[in-house]
């Protein structure tokens, strides 16, 4: 069932669920509430022997004051302790129950298709994450164990009310059902407006993390104000959801105060009446009083929960929604070890759902094992489409993708992409030491010798020698330390390091200065020896050397060749190579 259409009951046991792990200490701090909930008719209780025992002038008491100071005392000492223990074992769990969520939240996060972050804004899912999921606790901790403590404090007040009076406690209990009503009338709304906070949340934190990693764009093209417009119209989203959520939230305690202050009113006349006709003694009569009194704010705060809870369960659909989302689809069952590298595109089709015009259409393409295979074309060609295929980013809508043989939906993913390394020209670093960032992942145990020798390969390693900590300096978000062509180096060491026997190259010398991509171009020669390697090339002077190259123009081969044979057939790719050598001899020229 989806969290959203997903009844209250059933998620809130769902929550508990979360809770289970930890029922011995969540026992305990029920224990504590509860013994704390118990000593509540205790006060009113003493009022009565206090005063028809002797409160006042002339008559001897036959409740010593000593013993009513001490009992008095004693009673809030008791309830303290209680309080205090309860508190710090709810906190204990509450803070536990956030990190088996968030731990729930991330384990389903890497695991979720190219799609899903397709359709979700990163600052949606950072929302969920970050923000969500301490909603979840208030509904799974608090709500519940104020609902315990202050039902059991009414009880036990109500109980004592009916001693001492029952018909008077009647017209108490009366507005009971008028109060929960009102509550129920309130809870659709509380939870509407919670939901549609959580997702103008999600909207705010989109707009702050795209304007801090856009900050360069953003000063050089004046978008100060342009950003500063964007984040006002989220932040007024956010505070207009908040406060239609607290009108419904604020009116609960009044309305309930003025229907127990009615009810209470009503009682007044009546006990009164009744004390007049001799049958209430002042002792119960102040008892009776006292206790309806205490009974308000156990009430305010039963009626108080509703909000925190609607919050809570709004929460828990958005937490739960990312926990259910489904992941990658692997219903692969071949295990394969390492591949040969012999990879066949079968008529192979491909729309993006957000689009209507194909990104690949009917492309068969075989490439034999360790055979270095180009890929050229104009921007939005199907070049990068048709390699996001081969580790199952996104599956063919049609056709057949073989890898040594095997349909790539019968191989097992892990052992898919354990035979792939991609180094795309969208360089992808972690802020995380070097080394971390080169043996990255299934790689994490690597020998030293190993990340040193990857990172010689790619010569990144004259420039790691010049860092304050070699290996284990740090190098920012996105690698922001480095330069460009560093970046890159330390994506091909990672490639390097990694020895699988397909090679996926996106532009990869695309960010390197002319000595740097000359020194990587060798390196990459050395890895791409004995290994298949698909290149994905905007510069044709780097593929010259391609035993194939292929022309791909929207979303099909149009040609295929070695370079000498498509320039002697001056098709596409002569046109292409003319146009860039014309652009290069001009840049020449002017320089």
């Amino acid at each position: 069932m989806n969290p959203a259409q997903a009844s209250s009951g059933a998620l809130y046991a769902r929550l508990l669920g979360y809770v289970r792990p930890y029922a011995k200490v969540f026992g305990l701090a029920l224990l504590g509430m509860v013994a704390a909930a118990a000593t509540e008719p205790l006060f009113p209780a003493l009022m009565k022997p206090l005063l028809d025992g002797g409160f006042g002038a002339g008559k001897q008491a036959s409740f010593p004051p000593l013993a009513f100071a001490a009992a008095l005392v004693g009673i809030f000492i008791l309830r303290g302790i209680l309080s205090f223990g309860s508190s710090y074992f709810l906190a204990w769990v509450a803070n536990r129950v956030v990190l088996d969520l968030r731990a729930a939240m991330f384990a389903r996060l890497v695991r979720l298709p190219a799609k899903f972050f397709d359709d979700h804004s990163s600052g949606t899912v950072l929302s969920k994450v970050a923000y969500d999921v301490g909603g979840v606790t208030a509904a799974a901790t608090t709500v519940l164990t104020v609902a315990v403590k202050d039902t059991i404090a009414v009880a036990g007040l109500l109980a004592w009310l009916l001693y001492l009076n029952w018909k008077l406690t009647l017209v108490a209990l009366a507005v009971g059902p008028l109060i929960v009503l009102f509550v129920r009338l309130l809870s659709s709304r509380l939870r509407s407006m919670a939901r549609e906070a959580q997702h103008a949340m999600g909207d705010l934190v989109h707009v702050l993390e795209e304007t801090i990693e856009c900050h360069k764009v953003v000063k050089v093209f004046g978008g100060q104000d342009y950003e500063a417009r964007r984040f006002e119209r989220a932040n007024q989203r956010l505070r207009g959801f908040n406060m239609r959520q607290t009108v419904p939230a604020a009116l609960t305690t009044p309305v309930t105060h003025i229907l127990a202050a009615t009810a209470l009113a009503i009682i007044l006349y009546l006990a009164i009446e009744d004390s007049l006709a001799a049958h209430t003694t002042v002792g119960e009569f102040a008892s009776f009083i006292t206790a309806m009194l205490m009974l308000l704010a156990p009430l305010k705060h039963l009626t108080e929960i509703n909000a925190p809870l609607q919050r809570g369960l709004a929460a828990a659909e958005s937490v739960f929604g990312l926990i259910d989302a489904p992941a990658e689809e692997d219903r692969g069952t071949v295990t394969l070890a390492r591949a040969r590298g012999e990879i066949t595109f079968d008529n192979v089709s491909f729309t993006y759902p957000t689009r209507n015009v194909p990104a690949l259409c009917s492309v068969s393409l075989a490439v034999r094992p360790g055979e270095r295979v180009a890929l050229v074309g104009s921007s939005g060609g199907g070049k990068t489409t048709l390699v996001n295929l081969l580790p199952r980013f996104y599956a063919a809508d049609s056709g057949r993708i073989t890898l040594d043989g095997h349909d790539l939906q019968t191989l097992a993913l892990e052992g898919l992409r354990a035979n792939l390394a991609l180094v795309s020209q969208d360089v992808v670093l972690f802020n995380d030491s070097i080394r971390a960032n080169i043996a990255y992942g299934a790689m994490g145990a690597a020998a030293e010798r190993e990340v040193i020798a990857a990172a010689e390969a790619a010569h990144a390693l004259e420039f790691i020698r010049d860092t304050p900590l070699g290996m284990e300096t740090l190098i920012g978000e996105h690698g922001m330390r480095l330069s460009g062509g560093q970046r890159q180096r330390l994506a091909i060491a990672r490639a390097l390091l990694k020895n699988a026997p397909v090679l996926i190259l996106d532009e990869a010398t695309s960010a390197l200065d002319s000595e740097s991509e000359r020194l990587v171009q060798a390196a990459l020669e050395t890895l791409m020896h004995g290994r298949t390697t698909i290149v994905i090339a905007h510069r044709l002077s780097t593929i010259e050397r391609a035993d194939r190259i292929v022309v791909l123009e929207r979303g099909s081969i149009v040609e295929t060749g070695s370079h000498p044979e498509l320039l002697a057939r001056g098709g596409a790719y002569a046109r292409l190579y003319r146009i860039q050598y014309d652009a290069q001899r001009a840049s020449a020229a002017d320089a």
